[in-house]
C-alpha cells in the first residue's frame, strides 16, 4: 500500500507467484464487487481496458447503457495472503468509468473524489481519517451458516479464556498486517462477541479502500475459525450495536488546520467552523452514514451511542467529540456511523457538510460537557440540541430536503440509493414482525 507503478505491480506478479487478479469496486449500498482475471489479462486491466457490464450492479446504470471499464488504482495493489491452487491471489481497487472516459457518477470512490476537489479548492491538501470499525463473532452451524450463538461472553477489554473470540482477532491482525497495513490496536469490545480492530489513519480514499479490505478480511479469517463475522449494526437486542467512530482532519501541507496552539483548547477557527458544518447537515448525511432499517436500533439512548446533535471536548454523549490529541494528532471524532454505511459515500458526505461550514463561516454552538442523556428535555430544547431520525424513513426525508448533502452523491447516485432505500424501509414497515405477534396475537 505505498506509491507504485505499472512495472512494480508487473514485477510482483512475478516474484510472488501471483495466479489471479481480483479488480474490486464498491456498489451504491457499500457492496464489494469483483471481476477475477488471470495474470495474462493484467496488462490489459492495467490499460484501462477491462470492460463489465454495469446494469447487474446495484445502482449502476439500465441495462441499454451499460458498458462500463474499471480503471485500477495501481496504489492500492495488494496481495491476499492465502493461496488459490498453489498460487497467490492479488486485488486492485478500480475507479469505474464511463465508455466516453469520464467517471461514473455513481461510482463511490469517484463520488468521494469530488468532494475531495472542493477541498482541495479551498487549500486544503489532505483530508485524513482514522476508523474505528467493531462487529460481532457468532458461531456457525454444521453447514457454516451463521447461528446467533456468540463465540464469547466476555466484555470491554477482556482477554482469553473469557474472550474466546482472542485467537480469531489475533489471525485477523496478522493478515491484516501482512497485506500491508499499519494496525494500531485491538480488543474486545463491550458486549459479548464484539470486537474492535484500529488501524492507522490515511487519507480519505485509502481509507475507505481499507475498510472495505479490512471487511473482506475478517469475514475469510473468521470463517477458517468456524466463525461468522458480522458489521450488522445491531444484530441482538439488549446490548450495545457496532458503531465506526470516524476521526477527521484536514491538512494544509504539513500544518493540521484544526489545530491552533494560540486558542484556549487547541482548536482552530476551521475546526469549529467545520464541526458546526457537520452538525447543521448532521440530520440528513446519518442517512448515508447509518443507511439500515437496523442502523436506528443502535441509535437510541442507553447502548453509548450518540443521538443527540452536539459536541464536547470531554464526554461521549454527543455526536461529535475532540479527544485529547493535539499538534498534528488533533481531530474531530464524528460517534454515529456505523461499519454498514459505504465508506466512500459517508466520507463524502461528513467532508461535504464539514466544507460547507468553513465555506459560510459557520459559528459552532457552545460544546455541551455534561451527559446528554441525564438531561431533561426541556434542557435540551434550551441547548437548541436535536435529536438525530430515529428511523431510516425519518433520515431519507431529511436527506432529500437537504441541498448540500444532495449536491454531494449527485443527481444519479441519489436517485439510486433513494430507491433503494425506499424499497427496504417499505419492506420493513409492512412486515409482521415476531414482536407483534408476541404481544398482540392472544390478547387483542
Amino acid at each position: 500500500m505505498g506509491k507504485l507503478s505499472r512495472d512494480d505491480i508487473l514485477k510482483s506478479v512475478k516474484e510472488n507467484d501471483v495466479r489471479y487478479i481480483r479488480l474490486m469496486f464498491t456498489d451504491l449500498l457499500g457492496r464489494v464487487k469483483n471481476v477475477e482475471i488471470p495474470r495474462r489479462q493484467l496488462t490489459k486491466a492495467l490499460d484501462n481496458k477491462l470492460m463489465f457490464d454495469g446494469s447487474s450492479i446495484e445502482g449502476f446504470v439500465r441495462i441499454e447503457e451499460s458498458d462500463m471499464y474499471l480503471h485500477p488504482d495501481p496504489n492500492s495493489w495488494v496481495i491476499f495472503p492465502w493461496d488459490a491452487n498453489g498460487g497467490k491471489v492479488a486485488g486492485l481497487i478500480c475507479d469505474v468509468y464511463t465508455p466516453d472516459g469520464q467517471p461514473f457518477a455513481g461510482d463511490p470512490r469517484s463520488i468521494l473524489k469530488k468532494v475531495l476537489k472542493e477541498a482541495n479548492d479551498l487549500g486544503f491538501t489532505a483530508f485524513n481519517v482514522g476508523p474505528e470499525p467493531e462487529f460481532f463473532l457468532f458461531k456457525t452451524d454444521e453447514s457454516g451458516n451463521p447461528t446467533l450463538d456468540l463465540n464469547d461472553r466476555g466484555g470491554y477489554f477482556d482477554l482469553a479464556p473469557v474472550d474466546l473470540g482472542e485467537n480469531c482477532r489475533r489471525d485477523i491482525v496478522l493478515t491484516l498486517d501482512q497485506m500491508g497495513f499499519k494496525m494500531e490496536a485491538s480488543h474486545h469490545e463491550v458486549a459479548p462477541g464484539q470486537h474492535e480492530i484500529d488501524f492507522q489513519y490515511a487519507d480519505a480514499v485509502q481509507t475507505a479502500d481499507n475498510i472495505q479490505l479490512f471487511e473482506l478480511v475478517v469475514r475469510n479469517v473468521s470463517r477458517r475459525h468456524g466463525l461468522h463475522a458480522t458489521f450488522m449494526p445491531k444484530p441482538l437486542h439488549g446490548v450495545n450495536g457496532s458503531g465506526m467512530h470516524t476521526h477527521q482532519s484536514l491538512f494544509r501541507g504539513s500544518e493540521n488546520a484544526f489545530y491552533d496552539e494560540h486558542d484556549e483548547n487547541g482548536l482552530s477557527e476551521i475546526a469549529r467552523q467545520y464541526i458546526a458544518g457537520l452538525l447543521k447537515h448532521a440530520r440528513a448525511w446519518v442517512a448515508i452514514t447509518n443507511p439500515l432499517v437496523n442502523s436506528y436500533k443502535r441509535l437510541v439512548p442507553g447502548y453509548e451511542a450518540p443521538v443527540y446533535v452536539a459536541w464536547s471536548f470531554q464526554n461521549r454523549s454527543p455526536l461529535i467529540r475532540i479527544p485529547a490529541s493535539r499538534g498534528l494528532s488533533t481531530r474531530v471524532e464524528v460517534r454515529c456511523p456505523d461499519p454498514s454505511a459505504n465508506p466512500y459515500l459517508a466520507l463524502a458526505v461528513m467532508l461535504k457538510a464539514g466544507l460547507d461550514g468553513i465555506k459560510n463561516e459557520l459559528k459552532a454552538p457552545d460544546p455541551i460537557d455534561r451527559n446528554i442523556y441525564m438531561m431533561e428535555e426541556s434542557d435540551r430544547i434550551h441547548e437548541g440540541i436535536e435529536v438525530l431520525p430515529s428511523s431510516l424513513h425519518e433520515a431519507l426525508e431529511e436527506l432529500k430536503q437537504n441541498p448540500v448533502i444532495c449536491d454531494a452523491l449527485g443527481e444519479h447516485a441519489l436517485k439510486h440509493f433513494l430507491e433503494a432505500k425506499e424499497i427496504e424501509w417499505d419492506m420493513f414497515h409492512t412486515q409482521v414482525h415476531p414482536w407483534e405477534r408476541e404481544q398482540y396475537l392472544q390478547n387483542y
